[in-house]
Formats: C-alpha cells, structure tokens, sequence
C-alpha cells in the first residue's frame, strides 16, 4: 500500500492479530508465492476456520456479522487466494481450513482438480445463476466484479482511451498504466485471455505490456490510490474500488472506464466460496453469503454485483444483465492458474 500523503482508503480498519504465513513447498517458493499475510480475528480450538483470499476491509464486518448472528466463532486466514490455495492443498487432508473464500474461482478450480472441496448443497447452488456456480457443485459465485481501467480525467481525455486492453501495449501508453500481477483477479484476467486467445498470443501481450514500463502494484487498492492522486494515469481494476473511493470523497478525479463491445478486458470475474471440510457450519456459513442479507450488504457497502437472485446492485450501476462481457468459460479457470502464473513470470511483468 502506498501514499502517506493520499486519501484515505475507504474501509480501512486496523488488522486483527497479525502474523506472516509462510507455505512449505520449496516448488511454491520459487515461483514466490509464499507470502500470504494472515490473522485470527476470533475463535479457538471449536471455531469455524476459514481462508479468505478477500481482504479484512471488504469482507471483515460481515465475516464478523455472521459470527455474532449464528453464534458460531469464526478464525479468519486472511492472503492472496492463489496462496492459501496452494497452501490447502500442501496441508492436504490435515488443514485446518473448513472453508475458503476466494476472490476468484482460479484459485478453487485448482483445489477442485485435487479433490480438496466437499460438494455444496443443492439449495445453496440454486440461489445464483448457472453461469454462477460450478457444474459439478464445488463453488457458488458470491459477488460479481468487472474488470475496468480506473483512469485520472485530469491526466487523460476520454479521446485517449484504448477501445480494447490489448492498446495498452502501444508507445502512447508508455509507463502510465498500473498492474497488480501478483493479485487474484489479474491472473484470473491472464487465465480468460488465455482460454478466448490461446497461451502464445497471451504471453505476446503480457511481454509487450512489461516492456512498456508499466507499474506494479500490490493490489487493486493501491492501483485506485494511485491513480487519484496522479502517481500514475490509469491502471486495470476491479470496478468496485474506484466507487468506494468516490463514495468516501466524490471530488477524486478518478473514474471508471469499461472496455467497450465484449472486449476480454470488461470480464465479469466472480468471487467465489468452497467448502473444504465435512463441519456442517462450513455449508451454514456458505448459505449465510448468499442470502439476500449479505448480497445486500456487498450491494451497498463494497459496489460489487450481488449474484444471488431478486438482489439488485448499488444504484449507480448498470444492472447486471445489461453488461456486454466477453465468452469464457469460468468453470476452467482454475485449469490455467498454472499456465496463468507462469506466463506472467516469463513475460518479465513481476520484476
């Protein structure tokens, strides 16, 4: 996170108790993932373990929420959802995860290939859509978030605007674009791109795009900061961020900008949840994120699309249907988390 001198983060809490997480396998270290940061925020021997690859600002008040209404003590494993992915299943049948909350389902489509998720109840499955949910009942989508350019009006006229992502490669756009590669939902985009524009065509890309001096971010967070403060000019997003930004101070020149006509670059990438364990609560607390309470509060607290049937989003958004997104599977996502993860190391983008 950067900007002492930025605007402040809406959302932004203290953490709970922090501690640094570091996975064992020496084939995960070298491709450096291993550095889930993590916290207990409740619990005890009898909690509800869960990981969460969704940050303690967005998701932390109504993880704590739920705790209060069931009853339930719950101990959160806050990290990059590729990580606490590759950490499940490192810890195997010996994890003490009885749920995980991804940002994607990348992440789950890999725990999902080794066996690792119990199958979610069917009453569960039929509260969002089918394209929402997996076909053989391993995750149910939470939250859709679209994937924008987040752009400074004072720093760049509408007229420069690329019409697809792949523009970004060209000499105009030279070090004026933020990239978080190391974040969940980029690589979920790399995947995408990867399944609509085959491996070659994909590493094309994400090599010229690194050769064209962008700058790298921890997260999507960081990516809006800087961008409102005129660090740098614009940077690919998830579309919630900038108007949680805005909500907490309207004046920021910072807007949002949807690659038009179903370009790869608009994908609509859903969060998802898994149950990894058999403890019942683990299906409860599943039910509890998509019940109309919860879609709610990610409706109107964090702007993200609610994927639960009969609940509409914030206001200022265009309702779901409306939105023009590209054709991929997100089902087989998780398939090129591999692929997706080394094609973003040898196009040199993570330097």
């Amino acid at each position: 996170m950067t900007g002492a001198t930025g605007p402040r983060a809406p959302g932004r809490s203290p953490r709970c108790l922090g501690r640094r997480l570091r996975l064992g396998a020496a084939a995960f270290l070298a491709v450096g993932l291993l550095a889930a940061a993590s916290s207990a925020c409740a619990g005890g021997e009898d909690a509800l373990t869960i990981y969460s690859g969704r940050g303690r600002s967005l998701v932390g008040p109504l993880l704590d929420r739920f705790a209060q209404e069931a009853g339930i003590p719950i101990e959160v494993r806050y990290g990059n959802s590729a990580e606490l992915a590759l950490l499940i299943s490192e810890e195997g049948e010996r994890t003490p995860a009885d749920v995980f909350y991804a940002q994607n389902p990348g992440a789950v489509g890999f725990l999902a290939e080794r066996d690792l998720l119990q199958p979610l109840s069917d009453t569960i499955l039929a509260t969002v859509d089918a394209r929402f949910r997996s076909d053989r009942g391993h995750w149910v989508g939470v939250t859709g978030r679209q994937r924008v350019l987040v752009y400074n009006t004072e720093q760049v006229d509408d007229q420069q605007l690329p019409r697809s992502v792949f523009d970004l490669t060209h000499e105009r756009y030279r070090g004026r674009v933020g990239v978080a590669p190391t974040n969940g939902s980029f690589q979920d985009f790399v995947s995408a791109m990867q399944q609509v524009y085959g491996e070659e065509r994909t590493l094309q890309w994400l090599t010229a795009l690194a050769n064209n001096e962008p700058r790298t971010y921890g997260n999507n967070n960081a990516i809006v900061e800087a961008v409102a403060r005129g660090e740098v000019a614009m940077g690919l997003v998830n579309h919630y961020y900038n108007h949680r930004w805005l909500d907490e101070d309207p004046t920021l020149p910072s807007r949002n900008y949807v690659f038009p006509d179903g370009d790869i670059g608009a994908l609509l990438i859903a969060s998802t949840v898994s149950v990894v364990s058999d403890d019942p609560r683990a299906q409860r607390f599943v039910g509890f994120l998509v019940s109309e309470e919860a879609q709610r509060y990610f409706a109107e607290e964090t702007f993200e699309y609610p994927l639960a049937r009969g609940v509409q989003p914030a206001a200022d958004l265009p309702p779901l249907g409306s939105l023009t997104l590209p054709k991929v599977d997100i089902e087989e996502l998780g398939d090129e988390l591999r692929a997706t993860i080394d094609l973003i190391e040898r196009s040199g983008l993570r330097r």
